[in-house]
């Protein structure tokens, strides 16, 4: 009999289910019909949008919410809300996916996990030096803004279709 295996953490969960999601709800704005190789195509183009592309990259961004380092507060809702409003959107207005999470990491030397609230920001660009910078600014401004640790950044590359 094989188990199936099961995330140790929401972090890991959260990648594949943010996938799914997001495929989900990107194939429910339009119909599809399979073409001579198998694949579907979109019953309609979406202007300005590819029809299929491969220069893409997807960005995942985990962002902690919890106690910031020299003391600074847990993030609250309201400061992430105004986080992604002045610091996200403005840089990738085309559209983008967040998640709720619940992290956990261990720093070297500790005995026990620290875990907090999370948000998984997923963006879909194209692999430019403009879009690399405007993730890193966002980086930047989170650490230096809200007084947090860090970022991560998981970077795939994307075939994209919509």
């Amino acid at each position: 009999m094989v188990t199936p295996m099961r995330p140790h953490s929401p972090f890991l969960a959260a990648p594949l289910f943010a996938s799914l999601l997001l495929a989900t709800l990107l194939a429910g704005g339009c119909a599809t019909r399979p073409t001579a190789a198998g694949q579907a195509a979109s019953v309609r183009e979406i202007p300005g949008r590819p029809a299929e592309a491969a220069d893409w990259i997807r960005s995942e961004l985990y962002f902690g919410l919890g106690a910031g380092v020299d003391g600074a507060p847990p993030v609250e809702e309201a400061q992430w809300r105004r986080f992604l409003d002045v610091e996200v959107t403005p840089r990738f207005p085309d559209g983008l996916t967040v998640f709720e999470a619940s992290g956990q990491w261990r720093f070297e030397g500790q005995a026990t996990p620290q875990r907090e609230r999370s948000r998984v920001l997923v963006i879909l660009h194209k692999d430019t030096p403009r879009s690399r910078a405007d993730i890193e600014a966002i980086r930047r401004a989170w650490t230096q803004g809200l007084h947090q640790a860090s970022v991560l950044w998981v970077r795939q590359a994307a075939a994209v279709s919509f």
